[in-house]
């Protein structure tokens, strides 16, 4: 027997990342807020690189997401 896939049977999982890249935002803010006298403009080179290359890669994920 076939049977046809309604609205209330729809899958409702989320991707990885669309719990990953929230927390990973709340916690660099947190960071900040919780250290800004401790912040050393050469530590946040790595993290500055790391932001540049997801912002690239994120017309891709679209791309391939839909």
């Amino acid at each position: 027997m076939f049977h046809r896939q309604t609205a209330r049977q729809a899958q409702t999982r989320l991707p990885w990342w669309a719990l990953a890249l929230p927390a990973l935002a709340f916690a660099a803010l947190l960071a900040l807020v919780a250290a800004p006298a401790h912040a050393d403009p050469s530590a946040a080179e790595p993290l500055v690189h790391l932001l540049g290359r997801i912002t690239q890669a994120i017309p891709d994920l679209v791309r391939q997401v839909l």
